[in-house]
């Protein structure tokens, strides 16, 4: 299955609204999407479903004009969407600029909350940790996980700590040994045999819109996936560099046929406050 079959319709729309209605307190009309997103290849019954659902996750709210339907963020999706623009834009995928800080994370739960153990650990991966030990994971940089044990209900079997290596101490080796960096550059290479065409190819008007939102949402689920560990301590050849490079040269040249594209297809109305 290739990254763009992959790519999960609520994903698709996160990154649509964070594109075209973040910021710009509007609301989109549901046909609109249903246009956008078939030339994405997803079907009309898929994304309603998706926009069904979202209402019920408190990621968007509705409001009716007429007969129509459209569409609004609410502060949730907006932080959640603030969330993802600050990670493709500032953040990046390569961390150049690390202090030597580490966020050493341990934990000891009962044997028989296999759930919460695994809960745990899926959180802390997407935190950009890494198991050190069994019961002791790491993360570069200071990571504040305070919300996120809170949530699970585990504050009294965690405990977290800021930390730098011994001196002499094989960063580059603990790093090998603690995430799985063959998987992580291999997204990121196929990332770049994917979209580096898009760099001398133009697609029609009305895909760009389409296009483009599949390359921004295909970049985000990629960069999500890495801790951003600091690049000294990575292979020379760690392909982050020219994934992104390539993330943003598509994107500079498909957002001019991209915004003509949304102006043409949307259906955009002023965002009413809710009662």
């Amino acid at each position: 299955m290739t990254g763009e079959e992959s790519l999960r319709p609520q994903s698709l729309m996160l990154t649509f609204l964070g594109d075209q209605v973040l910021g710009r307190d509007v609301c989109v009309y549901s046909g609109s999407v249903i246009d956008v997103f078939a030339r994405a290849g997803i079907g009309e019954q898929a994304t309603r479903s998706t926009l069904t659902r979202m209402v019920g996750r408190d990621l968007l709210r509705r409001q009716r004009e007429g007969r129509r339907m459209y569409f609004g963020l609410t502060e949730r999706s907006e932080a959640v969407l603030r969330d993802g623009e600050r990670r493709i834009w500032q953040t990046g995928a390569v961390n150049r600029h690390w202090d030597g800080t580490w966020t050493l994370l341990g934990f000891s739960l009962p044997e028989s909350w296999q759930r919460q153990r695994h809960d745990l650990r899926s959180q802390l991966t997407w935190s950009g940790f890494g198991p050190l030990f069994n019961g002791l994971w790491i993360a570069p940089g200071e990571v504040d996980v305070s919300a996120l044990v809170a949530e699970l209900g585990l504050s009294a079997h965690v405990k977290v700590f800021r930390a730098h290596a011994d001196t002499g101490m094989d960063i580059g080796q603990m790093i090998e040994e603690t995430w799985e960096l063959s998987d992580l550059a291999g997204h990121y290479e196929a990332f770049v045999r994917r979209w580096q065409p898009w760099e001398d190819d133009l697609p029609d008007a009305d895909d760009a819109l389409a296009l483009r939102l599949r390359l921004q949402t295909e970049w985000l689920r990629i960069v999500r996936r890495d801790p951003r560990l600091p690049v000294k301590h990575l292979p020379d050849d760690w392909p982050a560099d020219q994934a992104e490079k390539t993330f943003r040269s598509v994107h500079d040249r498909l957002s001019p046929l991209a915004r003509d594209a949304s102006e043409r297809l949307l259906d955009l109305v002023p965002a009413r406050s809710q009662a």
